[in-house]
Order: structure tokens, then sequence, then C-alpha cells
């Protein structure tokens, strides 16, 4: 056996993992992981077209948020906030039991704080000098937030 590296994978790449993986995880956790990914846009009004939001996936009985952006002239608007919250109402709607996200130290901790977050898990210097936050959100527990 070889291993070989390939920069920019494509989907029969990913795949190659990916099945055999999914197979092994329904065999040892008894059931399907129900991945679903999913995106919440913030669209423009005039265009129709989306400016920012968020992205992730539910899987198993969490959903991760991977990707948050609001462009800088929307921020400290509330939006934000309330993809947050559509992204809770939605993990809520699936079942699941909490969000988990991750964030570097030069990003958003503070506001994901505010939102009920805490942090679970650090890399130090990630990138040098920074860190990058591990932060996850119950969803199975009453929130003050």
């Amino acid at each position: 056996m070889e291993i070989a590296l390939k920069l920019n994978p494509d989907k029969a790449d990913i795949d190659a993992i990916l099945l055999g993986l999914i197979a092994f995880n329904r065999e040892r956790a008894g059931r399907d992981a129900g991945y679903q990914p999913f995106a919440l846009h913030l669209m423009d009004p005039e265009t129709g077209e989306p400016v920012g939001g968020l992205s992730g996936w539910q899987v198993f009985d969490w959903l991760f948020i991977e990707l948050f952006h609001v462009p800088e002239a929307l921020r400290g608007k509330g939006y934000g906030r309330a993809l947050m919250q559509r992204a809770e109402a939605f993990g809520r709607e699936c079942g699941a039991v909490g969000i988990w996200l991750d964030t570097f130290s030069f990003q958003a901790r503070p506001f994901y704080e505010k939102l009920g977050f805490a942090v679970f898990g650090t890399i130090d210097d990630h990138p040098k000098g920074g860190a990058r936050y591990f932060m996850q959100k119950r969803l199975d527990i009453p929130s003050t937030h």
C-alpha cells in the first residue's frame, strides 16, 4: 500500500473515505448517523442573493456549525444572533442534544459565550500566538440566553 497526498480532492476522492466510515459508524453505533448538511443565508433584499450566513451539518444527535459569516456592514444589528437562534431552532426540530462549533481567538468567542456556548477544548498556538476554541451549547437543558 502507498500513501498518496491529493490537494483539492474531488467528490470521488472524499467518498472513497466517507462511504467506508459511514458503514463502520452504522455498524458500531447500531443506527444511521442521519447526516444532514444545512445552510442559513442572510439574503440581500435588493438582489435576492446570499451575502452571509452559516452552514454545517446535523449528525447523530448534534448540530455542527462549520462556517459562520456576517458581513462587516451588518454586524451589531442582530443578524448574527438571529442566525444562531434559527440554527438552535433547527437543532431542536431535529431532536439534537446540542450544537458545537469552533472559533479562533481573533473571531467570535465572546459572541458565542453571550449566546450560552462554553469552551470544551482549546488548541494553543493555532494560529501561532493565538488559539482555537471548541465550544458547545446543550439544547436539552433549559437556557437563560
